[in-house]
C-alpha cells in the first residue's frame, strides 16, 4: 500500500510538473536585443503601419491627442471585455520597461512580470516581426507624450480571467511561420499584412477558442461589436485591382467613389503615412492570397 501511495504521489507530481511546463511563459534569449539600436524615424513608420494610435490613442482626438497613448478603449469579445492599456512612456505606462521587456511583450506576449498577455493584444501577428523593427518602434514610442492615466483592468468572467491557461492557448495558436508561403507570396507585402499591420486579426474568422482559422485567411469575419461583419478581402470577394487597393490605403476612396468607414478610417490614417511602395506591396499581397469564396 505504501508503494502504491508513493507511486501515485510521483505520478501526480509528474502531471503537475508537466502541466506547469506547458503553461509556462516563453521569452526571448536574454541577449536577443542587447546589440540593437532603435531608429525613431524608422519606428514612426512601424507605428503607423501597426495602427497603434487607433487602439491606444485618444479616440476622435486631434493628431497630437492621438499620440497620447493612454489606452482605455473597450474591446468586446465572447470572452468578456478587454481594455487597451496605457503604453505611453510614463510610469503609468511602459516608461519603466526595458527594450528586452518590450520585445517580449510584442513577440512573445509576456509581461515584464512574467504573465501571459491576452491575445486581444495582437502578439500572434507581431511574433513574426523582426526584432530590429521592434527596437525602432520602441525608440519612436519613447518620443511620445506621457500620460499618467492608470490602465483599466479587463472585465472577464471565470475562467477567462485566469491567465495561466493562455500558455496552452499559445501552444495551439502561436504561429511557427507565415500563413502564405511559396514563390507566389510577395515578401514585403506578406511581412506588412501578416506581421506589422496584423490585417488577419480582423479579416480572418476565429474558432470557439478565439484562434484564427487560417484556412480562411482574410476571408471575412463577424464584427466584434456585433454590428455587421468584417469583409472578405481575398480575390474570392474583392474584385479591385492592386492599384485600387493601394489608392484606397492612401486616400480612403473606393473604386466606386465611396469612402472608408468604421475602423478602416483609423487603419487608413496609418497606411496613408507609409511609402507608396509599402502600400503597393500590401495590395500585391492581397491580390495574391488564395481566394475564399
Amino acid at each position: 500500500m505504501k508503494k502504491l501511495l508513493l507511486a501515485a504521489l510521483l505520478i501526480a507530481l509528474i502531471v503537475v510538473a508537466g502541466g506547469l511546463w506547458l503553461i509556462r511563459t516563453n521569452t526571448l534569449a536574454p541577449d536577443a536585443t542587447a546589440s540593437l539600436d532603435g531608429d525613431a524615424d524608422a519606428g514612426a513608420l512601424i507605428f503607423a503601419a501597426g495602427g497603434c494610435a487607433s487602439c491606444h490613442g485618444t479616440e476622435g482626438g486631434s493628431e497630437e491627442e492621438r499620440l497620447v497613448l493612454a489606452g482605455g478603449h473597450a474591446i468586446d469579445s465572447d470572452f468578456g471585455t478587454f481594455y487597451t492599456p496605457n503604453i505611453s512612456p510614463s510610469e503609468a505606462g511602459i516608461g519603466a520597461w526595458s527594450l528586452e521587456e518590450f520585445a517580449n511583450a510584442m513577440v512573445r506576449g509576456v509581461s515584464p512580470e512574467g504573465q501571459h498577455y491576452y491575445p486581444a493584444f495582437p502578439y500572434v501577428a507581431y511574433s513574426r516581426m523582426e526584432l530590429q523593427d521592434v527596437a525602432d518602434l520602441w525608440a519612436y514610442m519613447q518620443t511620445l507624450p506621457e500620460s499618467d492615466t492608470a490602465s483599466r483592468p479587463h472585465d472577464l468572467p471565470f475562467p477567462f480571467n485566469m491567465r495561466r491557461g493562455l500558455g496552452l492557448w499559445k501552444l495551439r495558436y502561436m504561429p511557427d511561420g507565415w500563413v502564405m508561403t511559396g514563390e507566389d507570396s510577395p515578401e514585403r507585402g506578406r511581412y506588412l499584412v501578416e506581421a506589422v499591420a496584423h490585417c488577419g486579426e480582423c479579416h480572418t474568422p476565429r474558432d470557439e477558442l478565439g484562434g484564427l482559422i487560417t484556412v480562411d485567411w482574410l476571408g471575412g469575419a463577424p464584427n466584434p461589436s456585433g454590428e455587421g461583419s468584417i469583409p472578405n478581402i481575398t480575390p474570392g470577394a474583392l474584385d479591385w485591382s492592386a492599384e485600387d487597393i493601394a489608392y484606397y490605403l492612401e486616400s480612403g476612396f473606393t473604386p466606386d467613389f465611396d469612402t472608408a468607414g468604421g475602423s478602416m478610417v483609423d487603419v487608413i490614417h496609418g497606411t496613408s503615412q507609409l511609402p507608396a511602395d509599402d502600400r503597393q506591396a500590401i495590395a500585391d499581397y492581397v491580390k495574391a492570397v488564395p481566394a475564399v469564396e
